[in-house]
């Protein structure tokens, strides 16, 4: 059972802390000069727990196993760049997230869908319908 949680738990505590630093970015900087330290320090610490958590560690015959993947998962800047110059605009904390978690919960059904070919049934079209309606009710004013 913790096996199951304990990532669930990382990714929820990370991204409190992300939101909160994206938030508090100094107005004057500029996001994209920001990214380059906030990249540099998550390489650092993957490399570290990386030959921490492997007594036999060895990156060369890691990277030797690679595909396209991790580099197109550097397209993950997008996300970090987004949040900034939205918060930038006046985003706020308590709503960007929850938009865009609804927006992507939607998009990744009907990518599960079509890309791997999991089901589609009417719990994830009510999931989806759910979604926008809390949508249009958190924008009432």
């Amino acid at each position: 059972m913790l096996a199951y949680l304990w990532p669930v738990a990382l990714v929820i505590l990370s991204n409190v802390i992300y939101q909160i630093c994206a938030k508090a970015l100094p107005s004057g900087m500029d996001p994209l000069a920001s990214m380059t330290i906030t990249y540099l320090v998550g390489a650092v610490v993957s490399a570290t727990l990386y030959f921490a958590l492997h007594r036999d560690a060895d990156l060369l015959h890691e990277y030797a196993k690679l595909n396209w993947a991790p580099f197109l998962l550097g397209i993950v800047v997008g996300l970090d760049v987004g949040m900034l110059f939205a918060y930038r605009n006046g985003w706020q904390v308590s709503m960007l997230n929850i938009v865009q978690s609804a927006f992507v919960a939607a998009a990744l059904i009907l990518v599960g869908r079509l890309l791997y070919h999991e089901a589609l049934n009417w719990n994830k079209i009510a999931g989806i319908a759910v979604c926008l309606i809390g949508l249009v009710l958190i924008n009432l004013k």
